[in-house]
């Protein structure tokens, strides 16, 4: 369904005339990460986005859920929301919404049968139906249906006498209910996460996978624009996660941030383009010794603006090290050692055996878990002599 380039990771990507749109998802404005509030990068990639669709001239602008990092999202995050959605729909551009798992679909959808006039279509909070969005092209229609996420009790709830025994049977009731006309072009908006994906650690973890989706119950739409996981990736043949326009985390340091173009041709065949997001920072991991990441040659060709997450190999703690490495990087989010302590296999919860050993023969162990190495013939003769002082037994 897809073009090639996406498919088989090729070298070309398809242009077909017909139903252009942009796929969006997990914005999560108002987000802090580290203590380090977002909301000036979102501010900044939501122009560019602005921009590319200035350019690009998109008949809608999809957005799969987490609009919002949490259901009650702060002022400055709404009016942030506000200005892209006049911005969008100032072009004549369409913008679809389906909420997600951070969002509270009851207050994102707030008076959205008035903004329908302006071209902002919003779905409620799931009650039975999937909100329904006709766009016209030269081919004829095209339906967005908007699926906000949902929990198997919300479907069992609205559907008493389906038997909703997880989420893959939920979001099949909530697409066969639908009454969905699969002999037109039909696309599904929709937060959900799909069996097989790979997660980042920004996200939202559920224990043991009981959230999974099978891919086969969207098998009938022209097009799954999905929501949910942070990683721009395609689930099947017809259904993709566009990712997040911004890094959240720095197991996202290598991803590449990208709007995903999509085209309906005439038969319902589904192309992409990924258009590139440049961030105003960047999230970069720096790992080596205190006085390697903090070289002239190391910094030369740095950007002290960017997030940095530091780990260093240092056998031995760098006192006030954060603050220290904050002086060379004032956006760093996190620390960390790796060293011969740090990779110590032994739990250091964990008492062993102690029958017969003498408390300096247990001191020298704790030593080794907490320092990965053996204490020096100086050390122990400096603790001999205190725990001979204090009345302990020093051998």
């Amino acid at each position: 369904m897809f073009a090639r380039y996406a498919v088989e990771k090729g070298a070309v990507v398809c242009y077909n005339i017909g139903m252009k749109f942009f796929h969006l998802s997990d914005l999560h404005l108002g987000k802090r990460v580290n203590e380090f509030s977002m909301l000036e990068d979102q501010q900044y990639i939501l122009g560019k986005i602005c921009q590319m669709a200035a350019e690009r001239r998109p008949a809608a602008v999809v957005i799969a859920g987490d609009v919002y990092d949490r259901p009650v999202p702060p002022v400055e995050a709404v009016k942030l929301f506000d200005g892209f959605l006049c911005s969008l729909t100032g072009m004549g551009i369409k913008v679809l919404v389906a909420g997600g798992n951070h969002d509270s679909s009851d207050r994102l959808s707030f008076a959205a049968r008035l903004m329908e006039g302006s071209g902002v279509y919003i779905a409620p909070s799931y009650g039975g139906e999937m909100t329904k969005v006709p766009i016209a092209d030269e081919y004829g229609t095209v339906n967005f249906y908007l699926l906000p996420f949902i929990k198997p009790a919300v479907v069992s709830h609205c559907f008493p006498e389906e038997q909703i025994s997880g989420y893959t049977r939920a979001v099949e009731v909530a697409i066969a209910r639908a009454g969905i006309d699969f002999g037109a072009r039909n696309v599904l908006v929709a937060h959900q996460f799909v069996t097989g994906a790979s997660r980042c650690e920004s996200e939202e973890l559920s224990v043991g996978g009981t959230d999974n989706v099978d891919a086969d119950v969207f098998k009938d739409f022209n097009y799954v624009a999905l929501g949910h996981i942070h990683g721009p990736q395609n689930v099947a043949k017809n259904a993709r996660y566009c990712g997040t326009p911004l890094k959240y985390s720095f197991s996202e340091a290598s991803h590449k941030k990208s709007v995903t173009e999509v085209t309906l041709d005439a038969s319902g065949q589904a192309f992409f383009d990924v258009l590139p997001l440049i961030p105003r920072r960047d999230w970069k991991v720096l790992k080596g010794e205190y006085l390697q990441v903090t070289s002239a040659q190391s910094l030369k060709n740095l950007s002290q603006d960017d997030y940095y997450k530091v780990i260093l190999t240092d056998e031995e703690d760098i006192p006030e090290g954060m603050a220290k490495l904050r002086f060379f990087f004032p956006n760093i989010m996190a620390m960390e050692y790796d060293n011969a302590r740090t990779r110590a296999a032994v739990d250091a919860g964990e008492a062993g055996d102690v029958r017969g050993k003498s408390p300096l023969e247990l001191f020298k162990e704790l030593y080794f878990r907490q320092n990965g190495r053996q204490m020096t013939e100086r050390t122990e003769a400096i603790l001999t002599q205190i725990m001979d002082g204090i009345g302990g037994e020093g051998q």
